[in-house]
């Protein structure tokens, strides 16, 4: 066998089993004693353009959504824009079912047939209330030291709607209340939650 030089090995050799070959390590490379207990962190994959999402064609602005998830789930509600990833823009009225102006996930809302005109309605108010910064939350001052001791056995404050909201939700839901009372039995169909009974397939109904 050929001499090694200090500091190198000598390559593995191949020995042949049959038909298969494998690798067989020299003599010399012994195997590792002490091996690393953590995984060597691998680099996460992070996909770099974010896919536009294209909506459904059932849901158009003024279509009458029922919302199947969330704190109003069973309610009906009136889609008003289709936002960035395939968030919705709805609103009650408020004065008709309690649904504020809010987003929903498109996945978790039933598009009807139903359609409400809303020419009347103020587009410029609507853009303004569907950028990220009208819906972000407020930072709350979180007290400390003996302030916080003495309070914890009281009962926080509700959050009361600041007066710009609750005029911008006023200023979309006139023109929508106007048209909504135009037709018989719209107000009381929108007021009405949605739910299924023994027996109904959902699949079978004509929304």
């Amino acid at each position: 066998m050929p001499s090694t030089t200090e500091g190198t090995r000598p390559a593995p050799q191949k020995k042949t089993f049959g038909k298969s070959t494998r690798e067989v390590p020299h003599a010399s490379q012994k195997a590792q004693k002490w091996y690393p207990t953590d995984d060597d962190a691998q680099s996460k994959k992070v996909r770099k353009s974010i896919r536009a999402s294209t909506p459904r064609s059932t849901l158009a602005p003024g279509a009458v959504l029922i919302l199947l998830a969330g704190r109003f789930r069973g309610k009906r509600v009136i889609l008003l824009k289709n936002l960035d990833q395939g968030v919705l823009l709805v609103t009650g009225p408020f004065k008709v079912n309690g649904v504020p102006l809010r987003r929903v996930n498109a996945r978790y809302v039933i598009a009807t047939s139903h359609k409400i005109d809303l020419s009347g309605i103020d587009q410029k108010k609507v853009e303004e209330v569907a950028s990220e910064k009208y819906f972000a939350r407020e930072k709350s001052d979180k007290k400390t030291g003996e302030e916080a001791f003495f309070k914890q056995g009281e009962k926080p404050e509700k959050k009361k709607p600041s007066s710009s909201r609750a005029a911008d939700q006023k200023a979309i839901d006139k023109a929508i209340l106007s048209t909504i009372k135009k037709e018989p039995m719209l107000i009381s169909y929108l007021g009405s939650s949605f739910s299924l009974r023994k027996g109904d397939r959902p699949h079978e109904m004509a929304w």
